[in-house]
């Protein structure tokens, strides 16, 4: 219970921090001071006090569109492996709900900007809707490979990799993460796929999306999206970790994780520029290949072929 309880406040708090880190180390390597890292929780505070201003054009769908997705999120989150390798709710099934808990809240994302009759929002919401569906079948193939390799169809099978593979399960390990990292960079909408803090309509994807959001519900939105890298990078951090770890040592271990793919976000934000339009799509599409590497390297373990 206390567990679960401590999962519960890290998906509350962390993904605000991760947020700051990334920042702080893209000043860094900027030779700039940077803000705190803790200036995305005083932005939220502050977001919160404003009063909100809606289109005309909307209805009130684009009204509640913030708060469904925060339901998504908390929802997808309960079935989220995080310390010790434990989620809230464990089920079999939980890869089915955990994924179209992230498919609906893009879903109400995607009706909600386009509520606001705005041709760039739609645009964004058209690359948004093509990402997710390059994205969400090679998600499920890279879970679903792992669980059919240790026949544990919970989220559980995520820290027997090694238990039922031997040495390879290392590179099952390597190519998942790898894997899911894009899907985080994607997710998140970080570089090299897209820039959160550009101002070029013509080239932004998810903050063009969020153009006619304020105050209150542009303070959930961002919450949720920083909540999506957090919840991707649990899964990350459950693949490395070993059952075998103490409590306190699992939970610095699990934070040391989210600390380094914060700074690694950082650092790739700092080092390159975002891809042209172009090729977002063949970067993307790495991650379907990288998901079919996993599976054949399963189907090579169980059947040999």
């Amino acid at each position: 219970m206390i567990v679960k309880i401590l999962n519960l406040i890290l998906l509350l708090i962390t993904p605000f921090l991760m947020v700051g880190l990334i920042r702080k180390t893209k000043a860094f390597w900027g030779a700039r001071k940077g803000a705190s890292i803790f200036q995305p929780i005083y932005d939220f505070i502050k977001l919160m006090k404003k009063d909100s201003i809606f289109s005309s054009s909307t209805t009130s769908l684009f009204k509640i569109a913030p708060m469904i997705n925060f339901a998504c999120i908390v929802f997808a989150s309960l079935f989220a492996p995080m310390v010790m390798g434990q989620s809230i709710i464990n089920i079999q099934g939980g890869l089915i709900l955990f994924a179209y808990a992230l498919g609906l809240s893009k879903f109400i994302s995607l009706l909600a900007s386009m509520e606001t009759a705005s041709s760039f929002e739609g645009m964004g919401s058209s690359r948004e809707a093509c990402f997710t569906t390059i994205i969400e079948p090679a998600f499920f193939i890279v879970i679903a490979s792992i669980m059919a390799l240790c026949k544990v169809y919970t989220f559980d099978s995520l820290n027997q990799v090694i238990a039922n593979s031997g040495s390879l399960g290392i590179l099952i390990i390597i190519f998942a993460i790898a894997c899911l990292f894009i899907m985080l960079v994607v997710e998140g909408a970080r570089v090299p796929v897209d820039d959160p803090a550009t101002h070029l309509e013509l080239t932004m994807i998810h903050e063009v999306m969020i153009l006619d959001n304020c105050s209150q519900e542009l303070a959930i939105i961002s919450y949720c999206a920083a909540a999506k890298m957090f919840l991707i990078s649990s899964l990350i951090a459950t693949l490395i970790l070993p059952l075998s770890l103490p409590f306190w040592a699992s939970l610095g271990a699990f934070l040391a994780i989210m600390i380094l793919i914060s700074i690694i976000i950082g650092t790739i934000e700092s080092a390159i520029a975002r891809l042209r339009m172009s090729h977002i799509f063949e970067f993307v599409f790495v991650m379907s290949s990288l998901a079919l590497v996993v599976a054949s390297l399963v189907a090579l373990k169980l059947y040999g072929v």
